[in-house]
């Protein structure tokens, strides 16, 4: 069934940026999120869309009290929920700006974030990027986007930053990116649902030719896994996981690479597989659940099989927009391995709680 659209305002030139914010009964973050878009220094050159991937809440309602101030809005109602990727790709299809942002909903921005963010992507020459973001309830550092990849071909995580530069992926959670690059390299992939999309649209990016980088004056606050982890309110005070999240998680970091590589860098996901395998064994001795060494790495494996056919055509339409090699794309791997971050939040939160869905 084809999503609903219900617009607001009006406007009369083509906006410069469509800000698309993902919602499925997040209606305690929309108001802050949508104080802050209004409060825009360019909101005149900004049209904003919610997209409802079928809510229970009064999300719906919220949005349409909120938009009726905002120049120009639209929300974007899907009869299901369709997840991260192709919510928003339901999203992008009824922007009109040139420019595409995908926020999450529990952000916040400084009111010149989006002016800064748009003008220093377009002053450093790239065709995404992502603010510096910070922690929702102060100023301290959370993400500034990845840097690079690891030997297993994963995300190598970015240390504290100090100035814009380039990057290797722009982080999910306000993805800037130029309409036209995005719509060319083919959106967001629907069959990831949600989880390791930023990476994979990071990868095509720089295969086509253009680059990702994040803008340090831009400045975003992200409370982060709100929708596994909620406790704490505006704070993260615990680490949990399902066994959907991790299927998800390391099925699409999978197909990210078979996806995208074509040479030398498949060698990074013959070493992820026993990577994946050790960690579902750890995993399962520690929480005493043999369901999460099933979903984590066997159910991963059984699944990349299927989607074989899939796979292989993705790859064509990949080589099809191909303007950099495996050995290019070589500058980018990073020693800081990615599951460094994992031991640390161990340390922090200790073991994860995991519940069933």
């Amino acid at each position: 069934m084809a999503a609903q659209i219900e617009r607001f305002g009006s406007a009369k030139t083509q906006p410069l940026l469509s800000i698309v914010v993902l919602n499925c009964n997040g209606v305690m973050w929309l108001p802050k999120c949508f104080e802050t878009i209004l409060g825009q220094t360019i909101i005149d050159q900004i049209e904003t869309i919610m997209v409802d991937n079928n809510s229970t809440d009064t999300s719906v309602a919220t949005a349409r009290e909120w938009f009726a101030k905002f120049p120009n809005a639209c929300i974007v109602r899907n009869s299901e929920n369709l997840g991260f990727c192709e919510g928003n790709n339901s999203g992008a299809r009824a922007a009109t700006g040139r420019w595409l942002l995908f926020l999450n909903n529990d952000t916040w921005m400084e009111p010149d974030c989006m002016e800064k963010l748009v003008s220093g992507t377009e002053k450093i020459g790239a065709a995404a990027s992502t603010p510096l973001v910070l922690n929702y309830p102060d100023n301290s550092f959370q993400d500034f986007g990845f840097f690079g990849f690891d030997l297993f071909g994963l995300p190598s995580g970015s240390s504290t930053a100090t100035s814009t530069r380039e990057i290797f992926i722009a982080g999910g959670c306000s993805y800037l990116i130029r309409t036209d690059v995005f719509n060319q390299i083919g959106m967001f992939d629907s069959e990831f649902f949600i989880y390791s999309d930023d990476s994979d649209l990071s990868w095509r990016v720089w295969i086509a030719g253009y680059k990702v980088a994040g803008i340090y004056e831009a400045r975003l606050h992200h409370r982060g896994a709100a929708g596994v982890n909620p406790s704490g309110g505006i704070t993260t005070v615990e680490f949990r996981t399902t066994d959907r999240k991790r299927f998800l998680t390391n099925r699409n970091s999978l197909l990210t690479l078979l996806k995208n590589c074509h040479s030398i860098l498949l060698l990074t996901m013959i070493l992820q597989i026993p990577l994946l395998f050790a960690e579902s064994i750890v995993g399962a001795i520690l929480l005493h659940r043999w369901s999460f060494a099933r979903e984590s790495f066997w159910s991963v494996l059984k699944d990349c099989w299927r989607l074989r056919h899939y796979t292989a055509q993705k790859r064509k339409e990949v080589a099809a927009f191909r303007k950099r090699s495996d050995f290019w794309m070589l500058r980018f791997f990073r020693l800081r391995p990615n599951r460094w971050f994992e031991v640390t939040r161990l340390f922090k939160f200790g073991m994860p709680r995991v519940d069933a869905k």
